[in-house]
């Protein structure tokens, strides 16, 4: 039985930076309303043509590995994360697979949003824990701008998300105390219509239907939000989940060094340290500079934050995410 240990980490934003008041321009709303509701100033959106979901996993990874050490011939298997892939199949683990140059490796796709990357941290951690691989890259890439609503009819959504990706390589550790201690992973799926794109799908509208209506005025492949009803369970579920890693590793709120929240909204994440009493230095938010980045988002926190110094040998860090589906997790970490 071994450990999973992070050992290295990249991050990858597109240089397209997009503010409130860019906004404001093509939708009836402004920098006040939005940061009000959401914490968030400026968010990346790619240029076409520059960059994909892939490609951003791809440049996020190549700095992992290089930090990591460990030479690419020797990543074992690659878990991508995501909800916006460049094509409908195949997914975007196998182009990462090709474009990194990497020995003919397994590639699997994670499709749990908001929650993706930590649900794919835990299934490389499960891979290393049984001694099946030795390195496994996780890339967490989202393109959202792409395909949002960008009129004032969307603006409850399309102000809120943005680009990017994040990755890290898990590498063996044989050092139980250290590394990944624990994942905690849950699903509520009768909620999964209050967070949802419904079209296209192979189960309701698909793209001959859409083609064939040519209705302008569906909506059925843009991403639909109830905000509240969301905003009131993710509280919930992020105590909960939080909790739940501290109970199974015998640890107290107070041997938090760091929690890194998925970012969806500010406001939450501020709710979720009031509620543990947490201090400015515990918990790292990003979501202000690069709005919410769903699957990117909790590994551009841990690099940023990692980068910053912020996150040091011997810290306990606490990842928590939750998103649509609805689904929600949390990971232990004994850096």
């Amino acid at each position: 039985m071994y450990h999973s240990k992070i050992t290295g980490l990249g991050f990858y934003v597109p240089s397209n930076v997009v503010t409130n008041d860019d906004l404001s321009k093509i939708i009836d709303t402004n920098d006040e309303w939005i940061q009000e509701r959401t914490g968030i100033q400026e968010r990346r959106h790619i240029i076409r043509g520059e960059d994909t979901t892939t490609s951003m996993g791809v440049k996020a990874a190549e700095i992992a590995i290089e930090r990591s050490g460990v030479a690419k011939q020797d990543i074992d298997f690659v878990v991508f994360a995501t909800l916006s892939p460049d094509y409908y199949f195949p997914g975007p683990g196998v182009l990462v697979q090709r474009d990194l140059g990497l020995r003919t490796v397994g590639a699997l796709d994670v499709r749990n949003q908001c929650s993706g990357f930590v649900y794919a941290l835990s299934v490389a951690d499960q891979y290393i824990k049984t001694g099946m691989y030795k390195n496994v890259l996780v890339i967490g890439s989202e393109v959202h701008s792409t395909g949002l609503d960008m009129s004032t009819r969307g603006r409850g959504v399309s102000v809120i998300f943005g680009d990017g990706a994040g990755a890290a390589v898990l590498s063996r550790e044989e050092d139980l105390t250290k590394g990944i201690l624990s994942t905690h992973l849950h699903s509520e799926g009768q909620h999964a219509e209050e967070l949802i794109v419904k079209a296209p799908g192979m189960g309701g509208r698909w793209v001959t239907d859409i083609l064939a209506d040519n209705d302008p005025d569906d909506e059925s492949y843009f991403p639909y939000m109830n905000g509240q009803f969301v905003f009131k369970n993710a509280v919930v579920r992020f105590s909960e989940v939080i909790n739940e890693g501290l109970q199974a590793n015998n640890l107290q709120v107070s041997d938090i060094d760091m929690l890194i929240p998925h970012q969806a909204n500010l406001r939450i994440s501020q709710f979720i340290q009031k509620k543990f009493n947490l201090t400015d230095d515990q918990v790292y938010n990003n979501i202000q500079k690069y709005g919410n980045t769903t699957a990117a988002s909790i590994p551009i926190a841990l690099t940023e934050a990692w980068e910053k110094g912020k996150i040091k040998s011997g810290d306990t860090v606490v990842l928590a995410a939750f998103g649509s589906g609805f689904t929600w997790a949390s990971a232990i970490i004994k850096w």
